[in-house]
């Protein structure tokens, strides 16, 4: 796997930074009094270009940098008049096939299917505008099945949706010992079942499967259901960290409402800080969007052993979602991407000059 580096300059300049914009948050006021505002706000606040922006993420943990904002009303708040609507999905190809069918304006999704999106529609459909989160993806598995990784050859592992992040790193990982694998029937030394995360801890009790490359809170859900962490994924990239979350907004959204998309990304930026300065709240406010999404609650036994996995931050890792496209060609999932200009990162990097921190890197693939 490539090494990549990030500058101990640029992560020293932004912990400098984060103190201030931690004290702005405070003088916000968000929390939960900012929930029981939102509607106050979204009617009584100056409209930004567009009347709503209609905004896509998982009920996944990994995603809980817009569980948190919308819970919280940080999102809602930097949109003043602009009405956040918000639509939830559980794996990453269907919300771009919702971006594409114009439903949504803004995602927050995984790697491989924004480069995927990006890809089959020659650069034309997508840009990745930030970064939301790192890590939070672990290969559990049954134990009395399973008690090293060689022991994997022969048996059964989920993931989500085929061609979804997931399923590219768990593809690339077989490939990398050397094992084959079918990418598209999933069928080879491991059988890759691609099951839908809803359904995953029910096909784990029942022995359809033998464990999941997953996503918290999937992994910590099979876990409670007695499986073991086999690997953490962040342990297999540099630095152990990896884009688990990116940012995505339709080109045409971008060109027409560039100040909502700033807004967007200015309460993303903010709602991270609340999350990294208040853990434990933020836990529990992903935990209560999760309850309003789905119905119920995770357990404290699922949502404790999850949280400390993943990490958020603004930065889109851009060179580590160059590496997961090479994976995706290896596993024969994709031709060799053009992938210039998936990124446009001016917005977020306007918002980190306001609140007084440096740009993040786009690898190369920029918009020129």
């Amino acid at each position: 796997m490539p090494a990549f580096r990030t500058t101990s300059r640029r992560s020293l300049a932004a912990l400098a930074a984060l103190p201030l914009l931690i004290g702005a948050l405070a003088s916000c006021g968000y929390g939960s009094q900012a929930k029981d505002d939102r509607k106050k706000v979204a009617a009584e606040g100056a409209k930004l270009s567009a009347d709503t922006v209609r905004v896509g993420y998982f009920p996944n943990l990994t995603h809980a940098t817009a569980l948190v904002g919308d819970q919280e009303g940080i999102l809602q708040k930097e949109l003043g008049g602009t009405r956040l609507e918000a639509s939830t999905f559980n794996a990453g190809p269907s919300e771009i096939e919702a971006l594409n069918a114009d439903s949504i304006d803004i995602g927050f999704i995984g790697p491989s299917p924004a480069i995927n999106g990006y890809t089959k529609s020659h650069g034309k459909n997508l840009r990745i505008v930030g970064g939301s989160a790192s890590g939070g993806v672990k290969l559990v598995v049954n134990p009395e099945k399973i008690k090293t990784l060689d022991d994997l050859k022969g048996k059964r592992i989920a993931t989500p949706q085929l061609g979804n992040t997931q399923d590219v790193a768990f593809l690339n990982w077989i490939s990398e010992k050397g094992w084959k694998v079918d990418a598209q029937s999933g069928k080879g030394d491991v059988s890759v079942v691609r099951t839908d995360n809803k359904v995953t801890p029910n096909a784990y009790t029942s022995g359809s499967i033998d464990g999941a490359w997953a996503a918290e809170p999937t992994a910590s859900k099979l876990v409670a259901e007695g499986a073991k962490v086999l690997l953490d994924e962040s342990t297999l990239w540099p630095d152990e960290k990896f884009v688990i979350t990116n940012i995505i907004v339709s080109q045409k959204f971008l060109t027409e409402h560039p100040d909502v998309v700033e807004a967007v990304l200015r309460g993303s930026v903010k709602t991270n800080a609340w999350i990294n300065a208040n853990p434990d709240k933020a836990k529990a406010s992903a935990n209560a969007k999760l309850e309003d999404l789905t119905g119920k609650p995770l357990g404290a036994e699922v949502i404790d052993a999850a949280w400390p996995s993943i990490r958020f931050t603004d930065d889109p890792l851009a060179a580590t979602l160059r590496a997961q496209a090479d994976h995706a060609v290896k596993a024969g999932l994709l031709k060799k991407p053009d992938l210039n200009g998936i990124y446009d990162l001016r917005p977020l990097d306007k918002v980190l000059k306001a609140a007084g921190r440096p740009e993040v890197a786009d690898a190369g693939l920029g918009v020129k």
